[in-house]
């Protein structure tokens, strides 16, 4: 690992060399790290720590697709631009299965392994629309469906009448295989009172996910930040998530990205002043990487920082690339676009000096470059 002998001052060293020496660091050591400007010495030691996770060499991404199947959402979440409430003709939307199959063939057809389906909390949608849809895919196509959001388990089973587990347990017979990690934004109610008081809580969205990986249902983690919350409140949310990971071992990654403002009202609470830099965003994925000791894949997140901030993500702390994300609608409602190929990764990563491999949504080889 990194020779941090001389890293400017004396706290942020003991840090570093307290996680090199793999000793688990503690919250107040994590805030010593986040408020550091010593973004290369703490990005040095992130990058050999995952090292020591995870093969050096090599770099993974998932080719699959992101299939916002409705956009109808009565949460009214201030940090999202991409919802309509419930009754909006015009805009709001519910994909027919005939577009959703439509959209699995095109996947399919470019070697993609899986389909990332979130959408609103559409009042209308009990278990058993989700359920004849899933087991419609399964029937037809060979595909992973990464599903539905903590926050959209809880709606349909609020909806449904229903216990969280059993509405996990009917969703996965029908063909559910593991759970994105979104709608966690920032896991402190006082952040979230703000941003989204109708949504989720906090134990709440850490419940569901102890329900999944007690029913063997795979997940990911994710922190949406830079908004109105503290950085010991970013804090805090990885500290929830360690615990979790302590007690169930079913996180397989953890992505974090930064709060994309335009078009949402979330913007007008926050200097855009203070909005995150690539520095800010490489230095909490780096402190993320060392704070989460326990969480075996960081994923850099492109999309919403772009390739290049990506691809140097790459060297602090993060293995995976994420997703080519044939499509996307959520961020790019915000007004953030990124787009890239298999092809602008293989080369992304081939400019590191490592080897790109694609992966299954389980991190399971299927093709070396």
């Amino acid at each position: 690992m990194a020779d941090v002998r001389n890293t400017t001052g004396a706290a942020v060293r003991e840090v570093l060399e307290k996680a090199q020496s793999l000793e688990r660091i503690d919250e107040s050591d994590a805030m010593t790290l986040l408020t550091s400007r010593d973004l290369v010495s703490i990005g040095r030691v992130a990058d050999g720590l995952r090292a020591h996770r995870t093969d050096a060499d090599r770099v993974t991404f998932v080719i699959d697709r992101n299939v916002n199947y409705t956009n109808v959402c009565h949460t009214d979440c201030d940090f999202c631009a991409f919802y309509r409430r419930p009754g909006d003709r015009r805009e709001g939307y519910l994909l027919p299965k005939s577009v959703i199959f439509k959209k699995i063939e095109e996947t399919l057809s470019i070697g993609g392994t899986a389909l990332l389906m979130q959408g609103g909390h559409h009042p209308d949608l009990a278990i058993d629309y989700y359920e004849d849809l899933f087991t419609s895919i399964k029937a037809r196509y060979p595909i992973h469906l990464h599903a539905l959001s903590p926050p959209e388990i809880q709606h349909i089973a609020r909806r449904s009448k229903l216990n969280v587990p059993d509405t996990l347990t009917r969703l996965r017979d029908a063909g559910l295989d593991s759970l994105p990690g979104g709608g966690a934004e920032i896991l402190v109610d006082r952040v979230r009172n703000i941003i989204a008081p109708k949504k989720t809580k906090s134990d709440e969205w850490l419940g569901v996910m102890r329900d999944a990986h007690r029913l063997g249902i795979s997940t990911t983690a994710t922190m949406m930040y830079g908004h109105v919350e503290t950085l010991a409140e970013r804090i805090t949310h990885m500290r929830r998530i360690r615990a979790l990971q302590d007690e169930t071992r079913g996180f397989r990654a953890f992505i974090s990205w930064t709060f994309q403002p335009d078009g949402t009202r979330l913007a007008s609470q926050v200097d855009a002043g203070k909005l995150p830099t690539s520095f800010d965003y490489l230095l909490t994925q780096a402190v993320s990487r060392i704070y989460l000791d326990n969480v075996d894949h960081i994923q850099s997140s492109w999309v919403t920082q772009g390739m290049k901030v990506g691809q140097v993500a790459l060297s602090f702390g993060a293995d995976d690339m994420g997703s080519v994300m044939i499509e996307e609608n959520v961020v790019s409602a915000a007004g953030t676009s990124h787009r890239a190929s298999t092809d602008d990764f293989v080369r992304a990563i081939r400019a590191l000096g490592k080897i790109p491999v694609q992966r299954d949504t389980m991190y399971r080889e299927i093709k070396v470059w």
